[in-house]
């Protein structure tokens, strides 16, 4: 479980496409044959974290099982489930990604409780600047809409951030100077897409009037 403070960033090294199909950082590349691949990251705050291969850690947003690791370099499994759901998989070598260690009992709960399971991949479909901060619009998929509310928490690339206004179609988030340091989402343009997981409550909830 996560809480979505990001206070680390990562680079991807290796993307799915280019991905490992060994148990280390070093290998013979190419995808699984079943669909699935790996994705390496060079993330921030390996030596205070010191994550072991087995513990989760969320890349932008997603919960993966870190496999291998190489000094600071992390490797992960991508089984299709994941990228079908996620933007996982149009990451490129290069690439900036928000990086979270999982939560360890008694951590301060600053945001919200986020899971790392992706709900929906959306579009950017604007940012422009807002006070000292900016405000982005981003779509709101049809499967999802209906858990996205104002002023209700959503995930946005593993941030947690506050819905400030929904429409037809579309959300919008006010983005804080810290927030906007902090992570990568300045550098998601529109026409860019994100991963969205919908606060797990308004999740619960939905699924209990479907079933009633």
């Amino acid at each position: 479980m996560f809480s979505g403070l990001i206070r680390y960033r990562g680079n991807v090294i290796l993307s799915p496409s280019t991905a490992l199909r060994t148990g280390s950082v070093e290998g013979r590349q190419g995808q699984d044959d079943k669909g699935g691949a790996t994705l390496v990251v060079r993330c921030e705050g390996v030596e205070a974290e010191r994550p072991l291969p087995g513990d989760s850690i969320a890349i932008g947003g997603v919960c993966l099982t870190a496999t291998a690791l190489d000094g600071d370099a992390v490797a992960f499994d991508v089984v299709p489930e994941t990228l079908a759901c996620s933007t996982l998989g149009e990451l490129k070598a290069g690439d900036a990604v928000n990086v979270e260690y999982a939560l360890r009992v008694g951590d301060r709960l600053g945001g919200h409780f986020v899971y790392g399971h992706v709900d929906a991949a959306a579009l950017v479909l604007s940012l422009t600047p807002e006070g000292q901060g900016e405000r982005m619009r981003v779509e709101s998929p049809p499967a999802i809409a209906t858990m996205i509310a104002p002023k209700a928490f959503i995930a946005v690339d593993g941030v947690s951030l506050t819905v400030a206004e929904t429409g037809d179609g579309w959300f919008e988030l006010a983005l804080i100077p810290e927030t906007i340091e902090r992570t990568t989402l300045r550098a998601r343009p529109p026409g860019s897409r994100v991963n969205l997981e919908v606060d797990p409550i308004a999740r619960y909830v939905a699924a209990t009037r479907v079933t009633q």
